[in-house]
């Protein structure tokens, strides 16, 4: 943002000193929006093809989305952590970053990320990040707590240099996201919320449909018991040995805000309604642990879902494709991976291998393509996943694509990190990754790390062992673990770490080197040897 833009800011004060913005939501707000969004693609077209160009990110780490459903993962305050991976970006010698938190990181772990940067010094670095903090660790979305703070907002637009162009980087795109973006006057490398419900459960399968692919049976804009359970009988009818079937909030993350209902006990003939009505609440199995079966049904009627045929199969995978939509409407793929998937009904995300298995990572890449395209023509932008489930026959392998996610998400910071450190790009029509002197790189990576062992462990006494073991990312091999979620560790057990080796193999060995020397030294710390 220009420095002028602040001066036209303050000059729209009132006598009192108030600055005066469209009202969040009106229609002002919505056309002030897509004003500094035509704004992007000369951004991207400089600073993309310059890495000297000077160029301010203000990166927005929010997960605004239902709060009920987020509060259910634990740690989940620290995830804003997560993005830490957008401070690689000042390897770019005129890149400045500014980096907004509800609670403030600790230093030890900004040094340690400052510390992988390949081609400048921490020094130089630390000079160009500007750090923020809300001082609230309370539950509301990050952005709301920035609203709410002018003063601090206000700090943002001073960190912006007068001759920087910036955009703001954001875990998802809401109305919130919106009202800040007009606010500071910094357009949104991301979807538009008008656009956000394109990315629900309903919308996926439509949109997979428009694609010509293959989505599991079911139903889609649902929002009652009553729903849910013609829907059920419909698969019961269509399909009498049916054994499960999923049950999904339009807006769920990470598994939670899902159910498996089980149609044992069912039997094959009879009036499968009245069955399915009575035992709705006994068979249905909330994903989330601490989900109430009322409390989700509340939601599934406050945000819609689906109900479809939960896919079986004795093989089976969990792929996903990671693409990003530029300003200009190049569609690309960024990444596949095999997710994962954990928890008594295997439906939570555990973690990830990249890329996906050179069996389908290609077909797969080409199905995410298709997804974008259609995404570009209504309008999308920036980053995006597919999630699949893959089957693999006697002649192949089947994927069904299962639900879109219009944002970033759990394989975003990793792939973010490995091309950050590498400074290589994968290559969909291969389905490998390539650094930038020609090495093939893999990784391995999860969010959910943790053990009850775990509890106490500093970011301090993390790096400590880190270091003490050899358990971290070297720059000359271009291997080794990098560790995310590190505020998690002390107070709830928990960590997240992306291992990168030149094989899968290397990979995994690289992760439980790290499981086996945390397991180790909570059980026996290196100070009682």
């Amino acid at each position: 943002m220009q420095r002028s833009a602040v001066k036209k800011i303050k000059n729209s004060a009132n006598g009192d000193g108030h600055v005066k913005f469209p009202e969040p939501g009106s229609k002002q707000e919505k056309q002030a929006f897509k004003k500094l969004q035509h704004r992007l693609r000369r951004h991207f077209d400089v600073v993309f093809s310059d890495r000297l160009a000077p160029c301010t990110v203000v990166v927005i780490p929010s997960l605004s989305m239902d709060q009920d459903i987020l509060s259910k993962i634990s740690g989940i305050n620290h995830y804003e952590e997560r993005l830490l991976c957008m401070l690689l970006l000042l390897r770019m010698p005129r890149t400045n970053i500014i980096y907004v938190t509800s609670e403030t990181i600790d230093p030890v772990t900004i040094d340690y990320y400052l510390h992988s940067l390949p081609g400048v010094t921490g020094y130089h670095a630390m000079r160009r990040l500007t750090l923020l903090s809300c001082h609230d660790a309370s539950s509301k979305p990050l952005t709301q707590k920035i609203l709410e703070r002018p003063r601090l907002m206000e700090r943002i637009r001073e960190a912006i240099l007068p001759d920087h162009e910036a955009h703001m980087a954001c875990f998802n795109v809401t109305s919130l996201e919106r009202t800040l973006s007009v606010q500071l006057q910094v357009p949104v490398f991301g979807c538009d919320p008008d656009l956000f419900e394109l990315g629900n459960k309903s919308n996926g399968r439509k949109i997979f449909r428009e694609c010509g692919l293959e989505v599991p049976f079911g139903f889609e804009d649902l929002h009652s018991t009553r729903d849910i359970v013609e829907a059920l009988t419909a698969l019961k009818n269509q399909d009498p040995e049916i054994r499960r079937a999923v049950v999904k909030i339009n807006d769920g993350f990470s598994g939670d805000g899902n159910a498996i209902f089980s149609f044992s006990g069912s039997g094959k003939k009879g009036d499968s309604k009245n069955w399915i009505r009575e035992n709705l609440r006994q068979n249905l199995k909330i994903v989330s642990d601490d989900l109430a079966y009322d409390v989700f049904m509340e939601k599934y009627k406050q945000m819609g879902g689906i109900v479809e045929a939960f896919v079986e199969g004795k093989e089976k995978e969990s792929p996903s494709v990671q693409c990003r939509i530029m300003p200009d409407g190049k569609c690309e793929v960024l990444s596949t991976h095999d997710q994962e998937l954990g928890g008594e009904s295997g439906q939570v995300y555990i973690g990830a291998h990249f890329p996906a298995s050179k069996e389908y990572a290609i077909d797969i890449g080409k199905m995410g393509k298709k997804v974008a395209e259609v995404l570009r023509n209504k309008g999308v932008l920036g980053r995006f996943a597919i999630d699949f489930i893959s089957i693999k026959g006697k002649k192949g392998w089947t994927h069904y694509p299962i639900e879109i996610n219009l944002r970033k998400g759990g394989t975003t910071h990793p792939y973010v990190t490995l091309q950050f450190l590498t400074d290589g790009n994968y290559r969909p029509d291969v389905g490998l990754y390539y650094t930038a002197n020609g090495q093939v790189r893999y990784y391995f990576c999860s969010d959910n790390l943790k053990s009850e062992q775990f509890h106490g462990l500093t970011p301090h006494d993390l790096i400590d062992i880190a270091m003490m073991h050899n358990v971290h990312y070297d720059g000359t091999l271009q291997e080794g673990v990098l560790f995310h979620l590190i505020g998690a560790l002390s107070q709830f057990g928990k960590l997240g770490v992306v291992c990168i080796g030149s094989s899968p193999e290397r990979a995994v060995e690289f992760y439980n080197k790290t499981v086996e020397v945390l397991q180790l030294e909570t059980v026996h710390p290196l100070y009682n040897h």
